[in-house]
């Protein structure tokens, strides 16, 4: 490490009280000492304690079925979620009104995902209607375990099967050390080639293998080969995920109008297609400082973000991009659901 480097340690230190888990850009996540003597075990079980805590609070929103279902499996799935005039408004106006959108490839996949913010959407009631629902955005504030302004987009994924081109969605893994939700509406049937969801029944929940086996990966993902696994986004295979003691992975099959709702601490992919596949959902995240005590106080949530964060987070990562800093996401003209990419 370039002496240059150490300039940052005082942020590195910072990022230990945040949600920050790349193994590979911070020297203490990644320590094989500290993790030896229990650092990421500390994190991740201070982190399971505060979501408990902050998910009692917000339990008196969520109806009783869903807590039940997500205490057991750590998703939950709502069919016919949308009234069945909403929804086909919805679909008709998607499919004939192009969105701003921006597109990122991995391996042969594409995914793209349309801007919902409010100005964007202006003249589309159906969609306006979606957003002002708060019972998709309090069930993902219980299944993250934090309060906080979802970001939702519709999402499109275009999928051309090519073993020599792999997408690291593909393979079972937990996006990173804590809970957080997302969310797909689904606006076609999902059938087994359509790409659609895998999770593993009861992963959101820690048994005592689950966390040996995390301490021990911990310990060399610094410098592993895969690079997910170095960024915090650990990998698992079936049988590995069966010796945890959890359930053999359910693949998320359900006709169009259906909600899930998945705990992505718990291992999760995209069922790989042996055809194209092209398929669109309304498409919501919630991430948040694991280690907050409040559920409130959300910078999503700010006048002038509120609705608009979308945008915003465009013209920076625009602003990114002259200095070569910019992310995996590419502006590309403005897109109906059915449209092919563009990268």
């Amino acid at each position: 490490m370039k002496p240059i480097s150490y300039l940052a340690a005082p942020l590195w230190v910072l990022q230990l009280a945040s949600g920050a888990k790349s193994f590979r850009a911070n020297p203490l996540i990644g320590s094989a000492r500290l993790n030896r003597r229990g650092l990421h075990m500390a994190r991740v079980r201070l982190a399971r304690t505060m979501a408990e805590r902050r998910r009692q609070r917000l339990a008196a929103s969520v109806g009783a079925a869903e807590i039940a279902d997500y205490t057991r499996d750590g998703y939950v799935v709502c069919r016919d979620f949308l009234p069945p005039e909403l929804f086909a408004e919805i679909r008709r106006g998607l499919d004939a009104n192009p969105l701003p959108s921006w597109e990122r490839r991995e391996g042969a996949t594409v995914t793209r995902r349309a801007s919902l913010d409010r100005p964007d959407i202006k003249g589309r009631p159906a969609l306006a209607a979606f957003l002002d629902d708060n019972c998709l955005f309090d069930l993902m504030r219980y299944v993250a375990g934090c309060g906080g302004e979802p970001l939702v987009h519709v999402q499109t994924v275009i999928a051309e099967p090519d073993p020599s081109r792999p997408d690291p969605q593909n393979t079972l893994h937990m996006d990173t050390f804590h809970s957080t939700a997302k969310a797909w509406l689904y606006l076609q049937d999902v059938g087994p080639e359509d790409g659609p969801l895998l999770y593993v029944p009861g992963s959101h929940r820690m048994t005592a293998e689950r966390l040996a086996w995390e301490r021990e990966l911990s310990m060399r993902a610094a410098r592993h080969a895969d690079p997910e696994i170095a960024a915090g986004s650990f990998r698992i295979d079936r049988e590995t995920a069966v010796r945890l003691g959890y359930r053999e992975p359910v693949a998320m099959t359900v006709p169009a109008n259906t909600l899930v709702v998945a705990d992505t601490h718990g291992f999760h992919a995209r069922c790989a297609s042996a055809r194209p596949t092209h398929r669109s959902e309304l498409y919501a995240t919630l991430r948040r400082n694991p280690f907050l005590p409040v559920t409130g106080l959300h910078f999503h949530a700010m006048p002038g973000l509120r609705g608009r964060l979308s945008t915003r987070q465009v013209q920076l990562d625009g602003l990114l991009k002259r200095f070569d800093i910019g992310g995996p996401w590419h502006d590309v003209p403005p897109k109906r659901l059915a449209d092919p990419p563009s990268i």
